[in-house]
C-alpha cells in the first residue's frame, strides 16, 4: 500500500514507554519499532486488514503536539487532502439539508459526526445510475429509499416530490451525463445517545459521482460466504449497516473471488454482497431466489421484465421466482448477478465447482445488452431527463 501524502497525524506525540506495549496491541506495531527518549514514535505502520501489511504510514519525523485549528484552516487541510489524492471516482456535487443547498467543492462533502447516521448506523440509502444525462430508474429506487425509511423509523425530511426533485437539481448542479447518484435519509444530527429522540431533525444527503468505467460482461468466480447473512429483518431493507457486506465481499476477495454468495437460514441461496443472484437452468428456466428474506433488486426486477422478452423469443422457456438450493443453483447452465454496480455479470465458477461450461452463457450476455439499451431508450417510466 503506498505511503499517504497527507501529513503524518500528531495524535501520539508523547508515549511514555511504559505503554508502547498496548500501542503494539491495538496498533499492529512491529515490536521493533523505534522510539525516542521521550517516547514519541519515529515509525508508524498499521495492518488495516489480514491482507494488507504495508505501512499505512511512514515517517521519520518527530510528531509533535496535536494543533488547535481554525475552521478555515480545517477547510484548507480537507481541499489539500483531495488534492493529494485521486481516487477513480469523481466527487461532482453534493446536496445536504443541512447546509440547506448544493455544493461542488469535494473538500466540502461532508456529513456532521453526530449524525445518527454517522455514529449508529441509523440511515438508509439507494442509488440510481446516469446515463446519457438521464437517471435510471429513480422513481423506483425512491420508492425504496422511502420504504426503506419506514422500516428504520425515521421519519422524512421532505415530501416524496420534494425529494425527487432535490436529486434531479443535484445532478443538473453536477453536469454529470455518466455516472450514479447516492443518497441518503439519516434520523439527523443532535447528540450520541442511542435513541434518535435527540436528533432535531432528519437528513437528506445526495452525492453524484461520475465514472466512466465501462460496464464488464468477462465471466468472475464467486464462493459461498461464511459471514452469516443479516436476519430477513434488516436484509430487507437498505440501511447503511452494510459491515457483514463488507466483511462478505473481503472474504471473497482474499480467496480470489470476486463475490460470496449468501445462503439463507434454511440453506437455500439468498444474494450477494450488493447484487442478487440468477440462474438459467439445464430447462431454460430464468430462475431468482425469492425476495422475501432479502433486498429486492430494482434492478433485479427489471431484469426479470425485460426477460419476457426472451420467452417470446423461445430463447428462453420460462421465468421463475422460486427457493433455490445449491445443488440447483451449481448444477445451472448459467449464473448472472445482478445488480446497479455490476447490471449483469456471469458467473463461471462457484466455489470449485464449474458454471456450465466454464465460459459467459449467451442469456447473461442478452440480458446484460437488454439492460444497457433499456438505460439509453427505455420508456420513460425507468428513464428521468436531467435539466442541465
Amino acid at each position: 500500500m503506498a505511503s499517504l501524502p497527507a501529513s503524518l497525524p500528531r495524535y501520539m506525540s508523547h508515549v511514555p514507554p511504559r505503554h508502547t506495549h498496548h500501542l503494539h496491541d491495538l496498533c499492529v506495531f512491529p515490536r521493533n519499532l523505534s522510539l525516542t527518549k521521550q517516547g514519541s514514535v519515529r515509525e508508524l505502520r498499521i495492518a488495516t486488514s489480514s491482507n494488507q501489511t504495508e505501512p499505512l504510514i511512514d515517517s521519520t519525523d518527530k510528531l509533535s503536539d496535536i494543533p488547535l485549528l481554525s475552521c478555515s484552516e480545517a477547510i484548507e487541510k480537507l481541499k489539500q487532502n483531495r488534492e493529494n489524492y485521486k481516487g477513480k471516482q469523481q466527487f461532482l456535487a453534493m446536496y445536504s439539508s443541512i447546509f440547506g443547498g448544493i455544493i461542488t467543492d469535494a473538500a466540502a462533502m461532508v456529513i456532521p459526526v453526530d449524525d445518527h447516521m454517522v455514529h449508529r448506523g441509523h440511515g438508509v440509502f439507494d442509488t440510481a445510475a446516469i446515463m446519457d444525462g438521464y437517471l435510471y430508474e429513480l422513481d423506483q429506487h425512491l420508492d425504496r429509499i422511502i420504504r426503506s425509511a419506514s422500516m428504520a423509523k425515521i421519519v422524512l425530511p421532505f415530501d416524496r416530490e420534494t425529494i425527487r426533485r432535490i436529486l434531479v437539481k443535484t445532478v443538473s448542479a453536477s453536469k454529470c451525463i455518466k455516472g450514479s447518484l447516492r443518497y441518503w435519509i439519516s434520523a439527523g444530527p443532535g447528540d450520541f445517545h442511542l435513541s434518535p429522540s435527540g436528533c432535531y431533525q432528519p437528513a437528506l444527503y445526495a452525492i453524484v459521482i461520475e465514472d466512466q468505467s465501462l460496464f464488464d460482461s468477462k465471466g468472475i468466480k464467486v464462493v459461498t460466504s461464511s459471514v452469516p447473512i443479516k436476519p430477513p429483518r434488516f436484509a430487507s431493507m437498505k440501511s447503511v449497516n452494510y459491515l457483514p457486506n463488507v466483511l462478505s465481499k473481503m472474504e471473497a476477495e482474499e480467496k480470489g473471488a470476486y463475490a460470496a454468495i449468501w445462503l439463507d437460514n434454511d440453506g437455500f441461496i439468498a444474494e450477494g454482497p450488493n447484487m442478487n443472484v440468477a440462474f438459467v437452468t439445464k430447462e431454460k428456466e430464468l430462475l431468482m431466489p425469492n425476495f422475501d428474506k432479502i433486498l429486492s433488486g430494482c434492478t433485479a426486477k427489471r431484469v426479470l421484465t425485460l426477460a419476457e422478452g426472451l420467452v417470446r423469443d423461445g430463447k428462453l422457456h420460462g421465468i421463475r421466482v422460486d427457493n433455490v438450493s445449491v445443488e440447483e443453483g451449481k448444477r445451472a447452465d448459467e449464473m448472472m448477478l445482478i445488480g446497479s454496480g455490476v447490471l449483469v455479470r456471469p458467473v463461471v465458477q462457484w466455489d470449485e465447482q464449474v458454471i456450465g461450461d466454464g465460459k459467459e452463457g449467451p442469456i447473461s450476455q442478452m440480458l446484460l445488452n437488454f439492460i444497457l439499451e433499456d438505460m439509453k431508450s427505455g420508456p420513460s417510466s425507468v428513464r428521468v431527463p436531467v435539466p442541465y
